[in-house]
C-alpha cells in the first residue's frame, strides 16, 4: 500500500485503522507506512470512505485553524482526499496480501483466506477419520503478525512428530517437501497478519503434539493458538475429550459440525432400504 503525499493532509484518520499499527504521521505532518510492518491487508484502503476533497484547501483550512488552536478533523472513518492507492506487488511480497487480505485467493489453492474449511465439513469430506485428530495451529494475530521464518520452525517440528499436512492448505504449498515441513527460504522475511497450519495424526499422538508445541511456543516471536478436532464414533462419543482431560485441559465441545450434503462413506443396500 502507498500514500500519495500530494493528497495526504495529515488528518491521521488512517493510523488507528491499520491492524498492524504500520501507519504513522511523520515529522512533516504526512501519513507514512512502515513497509516492514505492513502486511498488505488493504484494510486502510477498503476501511476508509473517501470524500475526494481537493488537498490544498483542506491543508489551508487546517493551518488556519491551527493558528487559533483549532483543528479541522474529518469523520473518523473518512480519508478526505483519497490518498491511499494499492502498490504493484511482486514476489515474494505478494504473499503478504495473499495471507492477510481475506478477499484475495491464493494462487496455489484458489481459496481465499488463511486455510481451508478445516473440520467444518468433515462429515462430508471425511478428511479426518475415526481414530485420527485434526490439528489447526494458528500463528499471528492483528498487532503481532508472524514471519514465515517462525512458521518454518513450527512446521518442521510438526513434521518431526509425524503429522500429515493438509495438501490444500496454503502453508503446505510453501513447503519444499511436506515430509520434512521446510518452508522455502525466499519467503522467510515476509510477514503476514496470521496463517493456519493444518495437519492430522493418530489420536494416541495428540499428547505428543500438544507437548511439542507447548515447548516451542515461548521461543516464537508471535502468538500461537491451537485447535484440535476429531470425528465422533457412530454412537456420538468423543474420544478426544478424555485425552485432553487427562492432560489437564478443560475439554468441552466447542463446535459440532453437521454437513447435510452427502454421506462421507458409501451406504450399504441394507442401510438404504432402512432409510
Amino acid at each position: 500500500m502507498k500514500i500519495d503525499r500530494k493528497k495526504c493532509v495529515g488528518c491521521a484518520n488512517c493510523s488507528p485503522v491499520c491492524p498492524m499499527g504500520a501507519i504513522y504521521i511523520d515529522e512533516n505532518g504526512f501519513a507514512e507506512i512502515n513497509e516492514e510492518a505492513c502486511v498488505e491487508c488493504h484494510t486502510c484502503y477498503r476501511g476508509l470512505s473517501v470524500e475526494s476533497l481537493p488537498p490544498w484547501p483542506v491543508r489551508y483550512i487546517r493551518r488556519l485553524l491551527a493558528a487559533v488552536n483549532l483543528r479541522f478533523q474529518p469523520e473518523l472513518d473518512i480519508c478526505p482526499t483519497g490518498a491511499f492507492a494499492p502498490n504493484e506487488l511482486s514476489w515474494p511480497r505478494t504473499i503478504r496480501r495473499a495471507f492477510s487480505d481475506p478477499q484475495v485467493p491464493h494462487e496455489s489453492t484458489n481459496l481465499a483466506g488463511r486455510g481451508t474449511a478445516e473440520a467444518k465439513t468433515n462429515d462430508v469430506t471425511n478428511r479426518i477419520k475415526e481414530g485420527e485428530a485434526g490439528f489447526v495451529v494458528e500463528l499471528g494475530r492483528p498487532g503481532v503478525g508472524v514471519y514465515f521464518k517462525e512458521v518454518d520452525r513450527v512446521t518442521q517440528k510438526l513434521a518431526e512428530m509425524g503429522v500429515a499436512f493438509e495438501k490444500e492448505n496454503p502453508v503446505t504449498h510453501l513447503m519444499n517437501d511436506p515430509d520434512n515441513g521446510r518452508i522455502r527460504e525466499d519467503v522467510f522475511g515476509e510477514k503476514v497478519l496470521s496463517c493456519i497450519i493444518e495437519s492430522k495424526i493418530r489420536l494416541n499422538k495428540v499428547p505428543d503434539i500438544l507437548g511439542a508445541i507447548k515447548e516451542l511456543a515461548p521461543s516464537l516471536d508471535t502468538v500461537v493458538s491451537i485447535g484440535v478436532s476429531t470425528r465422533c464414533d457412530i454412537s456420538g462419543d468423543d474420544p478426544l475429550r478424555e485425552i485432553l482431560q487427562d492432560l489437564g485441559y478443560d475439554a468441552w465441545r466447542a463446535k459440532i459440525n453437521l454437513g447435510m450434503g452427502r454421506y462421507a462413506e458409501p451406504i450399504s443396500n441394507t442401510e438404504e432400504e432402512k432409510s
